[in-house]
């Protein structure tokens, strides 16, 4: 696929996380969209991780722009977009990419929401980290991980996975 083409794809991805958002729900504090995982679990697949990291920004920037989203969407999807990427980038299948998206978000984005946390919301909201991100960011990339494996796997000859 030429560079114009994974550009224009990279945009609806986008467009369809950052409108996906909508579909979110509240967890313990925190706003849970499973669009965005799914979207970067396609991203891993039919893109690769730069493409991926690039949509999660944007769209976590395009979330926070229009009142649908928080500072913790930045690590709650960018996290996941690069590890689902490079884990698919590596083997090819899409089980340890699911899995890599839900460990790349749900661990390492949930912890590292933890010093914005601090930072920009307070000494608070830091306090009670694991339970406020890592909990809600495992449950919310859970969903959508699974379900982009799920529909990746089913139409996995159209997509050219």
């Amino acid at each position: 696929m030429d560079k114009t083409k994974k550009l224009t794809l990279a945009a609806v991805l986008t467009a369809v996380a950052v409108v996906g958002s909508v579909l979110s729900f509240p967890i313990l504090g925190s706003r849970c969209a499973p669009v965005q995982h799914m979207v970067n679990v396609f991203c891993a697949v039919l893109l690769g991780w730069r493409y991926g990291v690039g949509a999660a920004f944007t769209a976590s920037l395009l979330r926070n722009l229009f009142g649908l989203g928080s500072l913790l969407a930045f690590p709650g999807s960018m996290f996941g977009a690069f590890l689902s990427g490079v884990v698919y980038a590596r083997t090819k299948k899409i089980l340890p990419t699911v899995l890599a998206e839900a460990f790349g978000t749900g661990i390492i984005g949930g912890l590292s929401a933890y010093p914005i946390a601090i930072l920009f919301m307070g000494k608070e909201a830091g306090d009670i980290a694991f339970y406020v991100y890592v909990v809600p960011f495992l449950i919310s990339t859970t969903v959508g991980a699974i379900l982009a494996g799920l529909v990746v796997n089913r139409f996995k000859k159209f997509l050219g996975a």
